[in-house]
């Protein structure tokens, strides 16, 4: 019972029901190895009869008891049915035994109530009472998630817990309606893994996605509470309507066929098209048979629940073509194309054309006609998309959000396209859907909601996510309700024990794939695909990034590793699913790429080690391979062979790697490499420069490295000996060979030891630290002995303890540059009708900051935005003065609808604020890189006019932009993918 109640209350926290002061009531499903039965009108809608059998397997499943369905002398029994439509739930309304009157009539809404004597003959009944056939159906699994069985427990194997007894506690209550009235998801790019699974593993019998494997999906979308689809299009997929069976199964499902932004009308124009017969795609001088094909696809749809796309573009996903070369001739073609479809539907559907659900897609060149000014009956769905990589592309004005049409949004977790596919893992930041999509929720678009899930494993997490905020937005008010929410999942897949772990190595997945996805660390593009590129992370500066990045996977590949071993034997194989493959491939082919990165940097300074990283990202390359094997042949006695392709589209990305060697030296000496220089020190190059450690701050305790390494053939010893009793090394003495050819030390300073500099003279303007006046250093050396060589590192130590500097609580200019977090403001000051507030789990930093409320009016001119808007406050100090630029790094969001922007504003000190804006324009070079980046950065020119202490202001002048880091460059910035860790106090 303690179990139950357990269950009980995780479950109704996960999908956000509030647990009311209201009396609950008991019902036992299954007592003493006996089940209930579950009873429904045959005469109510199929949807009814499928969900209450897949109910009984559940029950079946967990308990070992079979349940009855129809029959049975049970004196506890479920009563499912919807209004109107079962003379089981019409008796029980009309005889007063339930009240429906806040279900009757609405959306998708049910109830689950605990009734006692329902009948003569019945005691006591567990009744459900859907508002339509969805809603029943829905009802119904919903009892599936109490008693403890996954939406998942067929798509990612989440074997339910064994139970000998089931009862439950039942609040009476409402669910519904829904956020959103159509909710779905989109099966796309399917070529390289649900395509083939189906036609060689599940549905062998038909060679192709078809009905058997549609019943499958559908299942899994009505556990998750949703009810659209938008079938697979390609053209290695056989079209939808091409087995006569698939509409009908989604009929049976109750679930509302839909198609996407290049289907017009239904109709799969990738392979139903055949233009030897049918003539051009083309509406200017082919409309007749374009015309016919949309008329028998809505004679053949009629008596169905669909959503018709309206509108075309031209075939495989490209522009429309037409006659005339200009943009009205293309948008009055279209308007025409549009009415021509209204009439069809008003003459074949059997509804009038108002009553059927229609969708308009403004997606890539017909965004631009609808901005022209393209006419659209107000009755048609507005279908907002994001730009493929998550960022929202436009939104419903205010005058469209009043439109009777309402809007939409089509959102991609997986893409195939410029700049760059992303279709192997699900890589998209699950704040950064939510922050998109309650954003589109809060400007009205709230009509249907379609996700882009390609093969749907393994975007299995996110799929969920999109669909429960769906359901009900309001349990998704805060960034920090996404936590929440993953939390309560891993919990419920895999137990309380194991559940905020797990969502902490997820975030830290997330986190990590944000700042680059797995796909895009080759650095190449596609269409054309180009070869891989040179990488933009640094290894010489900042305590170098590929080295850095290399470590985090390393602790999730550590982590993942642990959990493994300490999940429930009945959920090893959903956690490898849900949790272990993505994590591990993620991993390997990020170290695939790092290790390559080093195996040429370390190549070209002429290291042995270059081998050592070779064969390292070989064997990263080589776990791909063998993980994905095991996905496909050995998880689950091959249930999932062909699902997985750790290659789609054999992208340069994915391919094996070719790894450099050094050029051979045979003299056996030690090497030298320090942060900082791109090449080893050298005491034979005359003026090689890299022989000093960059200069430690007293203000943000700085540690560098050093990389000693094997030149030659031998054993060689070496030691370092420190010249100052302040300086600090990890190691101090160690032995390279063939065994160990390199190790990287890592200098710090033992601050309470350091003298204290001469901090009577002020830095002169623009100085590299590199460079410092002796009266500002403190200076030492570092001498490394091997084979009786003598070799000395530079130490400069910058400890000028300024009383200013004592109870600072800012940030502190560190060799030339000031980096801050946003999120680390040191005061905010709200503004006439907005205030910044910091998102949780998204950005570079792990957190941004936002102005909100995304409705409050814009502030563009300097005087409006100094008396109305909020303003974030950070102070800096610096040992410089004179010209800086200020970089403020964003998430490349869009302006909400063409009035808006996307711009913030900085000054420093008393300065007029300047407005910088990241709003991009259509599919240029600087969105592609910020979509691969994730990250735009824009600079403001700006005076410091003392060394001392001043404040960096950022004002709002578009609410909603996600500001995440800022950088104030006083010269000294170094190339580096990311901004340098920040400089505070």
């Amino acid at each position: 019972m303690k179990n139950i109640k357990k269950i009980l209350i995780a479950f109704m926290m996960f999908i956000g029901i509030t647990v009311s002061a209201q009396k609950t009531s008991k019902f036992s499903v299954v007592t003493k190895g006996v089940a209930t039965s579950i009873i429904f009108d045959k005469d109510d809608a199929k949807v009814v009869e499928i969900a209450s059998e897949i109910l009984s397997e559940d029950i079946l499943k967990v308990s070992n008891s079979k349940v009855l369905l129809n029959s049975g002398s049970s004196k506890n029994v479920i009563i499912a049915g919807t209004i109107g439509e079962s003379k089981w739930i019409d008796d029980l309304i009309s005889n007063n035994k339930i009240d429906v009157s806040k279900v009757k009539d609405k959306w998708e809404t049910y109830s689950i109530q605990v009734v006692n004597n329902p009948t003569k003959e019945i005691d006591k009944a567990l009744v459900v009472v859907g508002s339509d056939r969805r809603a029943t159906a829905f009802g119904l699994l919903e009892i599936s998630r109490m008693i403890g069985v996954s939406p998942w427990e067929w798509w990612a194997d989440v074997t339910p817990a064994k139970q000998k007894e089931l009862v439950l506690k039942v609040e009476a209550k409402i669910y519904g309606s829904p956020s959103v009235k159509y909710r779905g998801i989109f099966l796309n790019d399917e070529d390289w893994g649900l395509q083939r699974w189906a036609a060689l593993n599940f549905e062998p019998e038909t060679g192709d996605i078809g009905p058997k494997t549609y019943a499958k999906v559908f299942e899994l979308v009505l556990r998750l509470r949703a009810n659209t689809l938008w079938p697979a299009m390609h053209s290695c997929t056989a079209p939808f309507y091409s087995y006569p069976k698939n509409k009908q199964v989604a009929d049976d499902y109750a679930i509302v066929v839909g198609t996407s932004h290049c289907e017009p009308m239904l109709c799969n124009i990738n392979s139903e098209w055949e233009s030897k017969k049918m003539g051009e795609w083309r509406y200017d001088n082919n409309e007749t048979s374009i015309k016919e094909l949309f008329k028998d696809r809505t004679k053949e749809t009629n008596g169905f629940e669909s959503m018709y796309t309206m509108g075309m573009r031209g075939e495989h996903d490209s522009p429309m073509i037409v006659g005339e070369d200009d943009s009205d001739s293309q948008m009055k073609l279209l308007e025409k194309v549009v009415s021509d479809q209204r009439n069809i539907l008003d003459l074949n559907s059997g509804k009038n054309k108002e009553d059927v659900p229609q969708i308009f897609i403004p997606y890539k060149e017909v965004l631009t006609y609808y901005q022209g000014g393209m006419e659209l009956p107000e009755d048609i769905s507005l279908v907002w998309t994001d730009d493929n990589y998550g960022y929202i592309r436009q939104l419903s004005t205010p005058e469209e959000q009043l439109r009777s049409g309402g809007a939409g949004i089509y959102y991609h977790t997986s893409y195939w396209g410029r700049p760059h596919d992303y279709l192997w893992l699900n890589s998209t930041n699950p704040v950064l859907m939510w922050e998109e999509m309650s954003k589109a929720y809060e400007f009205k678009s709230r009509n249907l909601w379609i996700l882009n899930c390609g093969d749907i494993k393994p975007h299995e997490y996110n799929i969920e996510l999109f669909l429960d905020m769906a359901w009900n937005m309001d349990n998704f008010k805060e960034s920090t309700q996404v936590k929440e929410h993953h939390t309560n999942w891993a919990s419920r897949e895999f137990g309380n024990e194991n559940a905020e772990e797990i969502t902490a190595l997820m975030y830290n997945y997330y986190q990590l794939a944000f700042q680059r996805r797995p796909e895009f660390m080759a650095w190449s593009e596609v269409e054309p695909v180009t070869k891989s590129g040179k990488t933009e992370l640094t290894q010489i500066h900042y305590a170098d990034e590929v080295s850095k990045r290399i470590e985090s996977y390393s602790k999730l590949i550590d982590k993942v590793e642990d959990l493994y071993t300490d999940v429930a034997v009945n959920r090893k194989d959903a956690f490898y699913q849900l949790i272990y493959y993505p994590v591990i491939g993620a991993s390997s082919l990020n170290n695939k790429w790092l290790y390559k990165y080093k195996n040429e940097f370390v190549a070209k300074q002429g290291r042995k080690s270059a081998i050592s990283f070779g064969q390292k990202s070989l064997d990263a390359f080589s776990r791909i391979e063998k993980e994905t094997n095991y996905y496909n042949t050995k998880l689950n006695k091959g249930k999932w062979n062909h699902i997985m392709n750790m290659a789609p589209r054999f992208l340069p990305v994915f391919s094996k790697p070719v790894v450099a060697s050094a050029s051979q030296n045979n003299n056996l000496a030690l090497g030298l490499a320090l942060e900082g220089y791109e090449m080893e020190m050298n005491e034979e190059i005359i003026n090689s420069y890299a022989d000093v450690l960059p200069v430690f701050n007293a203000y943000t305790k700085s540690t560098y490295f050093i990389d000693v390494f094997l030149k030659g053939e031998g054993t060689l010893n070496w030691e370092a000996k420190p010249k100052a009793d302040w300086i600090k090394i990890s190691k101090t003495k160690g032995t390279l060979n063939n065994g160990k050819l390199e190790e990287r030390l890592f200098v710090t300073i033992d601050w309470a030891k350091v003298p204290v500099g001469d901090n009577k003279k002020e830095a002169p303007l623009g100085h590299d630290f590199q460079l410092i006046p002796p009266s500002f250093k403190v200076n030492s050396a570092i001498e490394f002995i091997s084979n009786n060589k003598v070799q000395a590192i530079g130490v400069s130590v910058f400890n000028p303890k300024l009383k200013e500097l004592e109870n600072f609580k800012g940030f502190v200019e560190d060799k030339g540059f000031v980096s801050i977090n946003a999120e680390h403001f040191l005061r905010k000051k709200a503004g006439k009708n907005a205030n910044w507030k910091v998102l949780e789990g998204v950005g570079y930093s792990g957190n941004v900051s936002v102005a909100l409320p995304r409705t409050v009016a814009s502030e563009v001119s300097i005087s409006a935005i100094k008396k109305n808007s909020p303003v974030l406050e950070y102070d800096f100090y610096t040992f410089n003065f004179g010209k800086a630029n200020v970089v403020v790094q964003a998430v490349p969001t869009h302006a909400f609808y063409e009035e808006k922007g996307v711009r913030c504003a900085v000054s420093i000190d008393d300065a007029e604020p300047v407005i910088v804006d990241f709003q991009t324009f259509g599919r240029d070079d600087e969105w592609k890189q910020n979509v691969l980046k994730n990250a735009t950065q824009k600079q403001a020119k700006q005076i410091i006019n003392k060394a001392g202490k001043h404040t960096l202001k950022i004002w709002m002048v578009d609410p909603g932009v996600m500001i995440d880091q800022v950088l104030i460059d006083l010269g000294g910035k170094k190339e580096s993918y990311a901004f340098p860790k920040e400089t505070k106090m």
